[in-house]
């Protein structure tokens, strides 16, 4: 870009992102290598995600100042740790790489204006970078494309006529013009890299995809042309996703993809190597002497974490359940029909909520990213739906309702929003979720609603497009105002001798209330809820429950002045889970 104006890269930026963000998916399915857990869209997404947040910051300080005025170098520094910091996933770590490489060489030339030349030399850079970070590269990846990119520039350049050097009054809709061009060129060899991708590599061959980042990269090249140009981006070609019959390379032996940050001195990448290869696969240490970032795929994120004590200060952990990833990603393509199907860009909904003033008018189109989301832990299929029915991202908190925190953790990753409110159901998980919330690199609230029926109370308050704090207050304020009650089969006879084991209890805020029949517990149970001017009583029915619903309606005939709901929850322990709003 030319020096006056930090907008135009920041356009160029977002319309990279605005056109991921629209063929996210579609990436996503290709996922197979290195591990086949569908996110690679996600986390390529993710990381210019960081780098437009931190040229926001950068705008916000410097204002219309020029690039050569604030200091190159300040501005690569910041963009290149931010998109270290984003960085999530192989694809995300190798593109963060990338873009320090290309911004390592664009720094190098200061006062010269971005032409054909120093965008060969800075895609070439950002190549060898990227390849240097992988400890064994192969080829048929992000890193061939990256590298054919920078090839075909090179040689453009090196056969072009000669042409005179853009000077500094050169006006910004001709350089822009003349770096459309240049990129349009690597595209094109890039998306050759990309179809002799399965050539290349094995994985690819055999689960008749193309890679995943390979791809993504080329459909950020095309959307900068777009922005550059005010145009609809080139067209590429769609590729069908992978056969899920050949799950090549799902981690069987390893479940959490993990990922953080390591900030200190003096940090030296290559010493993490070995003793996280002891814990894990996938290992990527990138970084500098202060900051470096880390990916491994291990069964326990936080030894990987503790590798780093005393070297620096760990944050910014994410951790992605892989064996969710795959199991979504091969339900999501199982649904597919047809053999075109699955290849539809998202709709604008889906794209992430980036300002892109300036941006070409596709960019502009997309839609304001989901800011809030809720987790909640769940059991029993029919308390699943209802949670997701209510727009809530469920974890399986299995019969007993007590997932560790890296299984929070990994949920929290899950949630498509920037931020998340999480519902633990049980009091016993209060304190995995707040640990879960201080280890994320998103803001997460944690609500303390220590029921499932509390927490689908709770969920009724969402409102995605608040923020984190408006909405966990929203539901907090809810469940000051909500009353649960429970029935349940005695697991054991009562120490003051009021039941014996295998009888009904009655409880009402956790205390016991009622006993005997389970007619006589839930009727007590329900007299009470209802006996505070309630308006409505929900009764959610759990597995093996002794009543049907028309015999739940008949004994409460008559007797009640508020609404009755009957829900089934399906859930274990409980035979009916209440509560009184």
């Amino acid at each position: 870009m030319s020096d006056g104006d930090l907008a135009r890269f920041r356009a160029a930026v977002a319309g990279g992102l605005a056109h991921l963000e629209s063929r996210r998916q579609e990436v996503n399915d290709l996922n197979v290598f290195p591990v086949a857990d569908g996110d690679t869209g996600d986390n390529m997404a993710l990381t210019l995600r960081a780098v437009l947040e931190e040229l926001d910051r950068l705008e916000r300080r410097y204002g219309s100042r020029a690039l050569d005025e604030i200091g190159r170098s300040e501005i690569v520094e910041s963009v290149a740790r931010a998109a270290l910091l984003g960085a999530r996933g192989n694809s995300g770590v190798i593109l963060s790489q990338l873009i320090r490489g290309a911004a390592e060489e664009l720094v190098s030339r200061p006062g010269e204006l971005v032409d054909a030349t120093l965008i060969g030399a800075a895609i070439a850079n950002a190549a060898d970078k990227a390849y240097a970070s992988v400890r064994d590269p192969a080829e048929g990846t992000i890193l061939t494309v990256a590298r054919e990119m920078a090839r075909m520039i090179a040689s453009d350049v090196a056969h072009a006529p000669s042409s005179p050097r853009l000077e500094r009054d050169t006006p910004a809709e001709v350089q822009d013009k003349l770096i459309a061009v240049t990129l349009e060129r690597g595209i094109t060899a890039g998306e050759e890299a990309v179809r002799r991708g399965p050539e290349m590599l094995a994985a690819l061959r055999e689960a008749g995809v193309v890679d995943a980042g390979g791809y993504g990269l080329t459909v950020i090249f095309a959307g900068v042309v777009a922005a550059l140009r005010g145009q609809e981006p080139p067209e590429l070609a769609h590729h069908a996703p992978a056969r899920i019959t050949h799950p090549q390379h799902a981690s069987s032996t390893y479940r959490y993809c993990t990922n953080f940050a390591v900030t200190g001195s003096d940090l030296r990448p290559g010493a993490f190597i070995e003793p996280l290869e002891e814990l894990g696969d996938s290992v990527l240490v990138v970084g500098d002497q202060s900051t470096l970032k880390v990916h491994i795929h291990t069964d326990e994120p936080e030894r990987a974490a503790a590798l780093f004590a005393g070297a620096g200060e760990v944050s910014h952990f994410d951790v992605a359940d892989m064996q969710v990833q795959v199991a979504e990603r091969d339900q999501r393509l199982l649904s597919v029909d047809g053999a075109g199907a699955g290849l539809r860009p998202e709709t604008p909904a889906a794209a992430a909520g980036v300002g892109v003033d300036g941006a070409a008018p596709q960019v502009k189109a997309a839609a304001q990213r989901v800011r809030c989301g809720v987790l909640a832990v769940a059991s029993g299929a029919g308390m699943k739906r209802l949670f997701a029915e209510l727009g809530a991202h469920v974890i399986d908190g299995g019969a007993t309702l007590n997932p560790s925190t890296y299984e929070l953790l990994a949920g929290i990753h899950e949630v498509p929003a920037e931020g998340v409110v999480v519902l633990p159901s049980s009091r016993n998980v209060v304190m995995a979720a707040e640990r879960a919330a201080e280890l994320s690199d998103k803001q997460v609230r944690v609500v303390p609603s220590l029921t499932q029926q509390a927490g689908l109370a709770a969920a009724v308050a969402l409102v995605p497009e608040r923020g984190v704090e408006r909405n966990a207050e929203a539901m907090a304020d809810l469940l000051r105002g909500l009353r649960t009650g429970a029935v349940a089969q005695a697991a054991r006879a009562d120490a003051q001798g009021r039941f014996d084991r295998g009888e009904a209890i009655g409880l009402v805020e956790g205390e016991v209330v009622a006993w005997g029949s389970p007619e006589t517990a839930l009727m007590a149970v329900i007299s009470e809820l209802g006996g505070d001017g309630a308006e409505l009583i929900s009764v959610l029915q759990g597995a093996g429950a002794p009543l049907a619903f028309d015999q739940i309606e008949a004994l409460v005939d008559g007797t009640l002045e508020a609404e009755l709901e009957l829900r089934d929850g399906g859930q274990p322990a409980y035979w009916w889970l209440l509560m009184a709003e």
